[in-house]
């Protein structure tokens, strides 16, 4: 079963197919699975495939309120060989229902950036990646040369360490993250790359639609992080959406107890009653 699901997965969703999928379900909501395993419910903890169980839950419980799921690699990879197994487990259990992200941020010079896109474009067949651009374009390049996926490029992010370096104020003026934004823009199309645009930088956001009007961004940090849904919204929807908003602890961990599935629905009907309102 495992091998035809595999096979079936490489049935890719590119962004096309993305923007169908969020005008059919009218929500461009992303629930991030960074399932960490310390934060189960006590009744999952010494269940064998403990993590694989509890996202299934939470696939079911959140599928029909969203677009796409983004899995954090780390939270898997620190759990070793089992940890990879239940990030698999996991990948083919969404299928080919909805948009997946791979949160795995890799970015190395060009022939070891060729086999992180092979690992999770092939071995692990996501439909999408994010990188870390620092190294520049050669350690990129190899991820855009896969055809129907997506990759997906650090812009803007929430984090207090942007101050060091992405909103530096350049000779010219401009910031750092605008230019690195506009010079990846060179390198592809909005059909094959999106870029991260942290939702604590709301301000950014207006100024960062006019630099690239049609590109999706993933918005990272509404919830827990307490990003602004409206204000996000507001100032990144485009023609297409243009938009996937992440949600991962604000769903996942809604609650510790046994109804942690049905209050992941709770939380995840919301993002999406309050999504359609934004999309009309």
């Amino acid at each position: 079963m495992l091998i035809f699901d595999r096979i079936l997965k490489f049935i890719v969703m590119n962004i096309q197919e993305l923007i169908s999928l969020i005008r059919q379900k009218k929500s461009y909501l992303c629930v991030g699975l960074d399932t960490d395993i310390s934060k189960l419910p006590a009744h999952l903890k010494d269940h064998k495939n403990a993590v694989v169980e509890f996202n299934k839950a939470i696939i079911d419980a959140t599928k029909d309120y969203c677009a796409a799921y983004k899995i954090n690699t780390a939270f898997y990879e620190s759990q070793g060989v089992k940890g990879w197994e239940a990030m698999e487990e996991t990948l083919h259990y969404i299928g080919n229902t909805h948009f997946t992200i791979a949160d795995a941020k890799r970015g190395d010079i060009g022939n070891t950036s060729a086999q992180y896109a092979k690992a999770f474009f092939e071995t692990l067949p996501f439909d999408s990646v994010t990188v870390a651009p620092y190294m520049g374009e050669d350690s990129i390049k190899p991820f855009l040369e896969y055809e129907n996926k997506t990759t997906i490029v650090l812009g803007l992010t929430s984090n207090k360490g942007a101050d060091d370096f992405e909103l530096q104020k350049m000779e010219d003026g401009g910031k750092l993250y605008e230019k690195v934004l506009q010079k990846i823009a060179s390198w592809a199309t909005p059909q094959n790359l999106m870029f991260v645009i942290g939702a604590t930088q709301a301000e950014e956001l207006k100024h960062i639609r006019t630099l690239l009007p049609e590109h999706f961004f993933l918005v990272p940090g509404v919830g827990a992080q307490g990003g602004s849904l409206k204000e996000v919204s507001r100032y990144g929807l485009n023609k297409n959406c243009g938009l996937l908003i992440n949600a991962s602890r604000a769903v996942i961990f809604a609650s510790d107890k046994e109804d942690f599935a049905e209050k992941a629905a709770e939380a995840a009907k919301n993002y999406h009653e309050e999504m359609q309102l934004y999309l009309s």
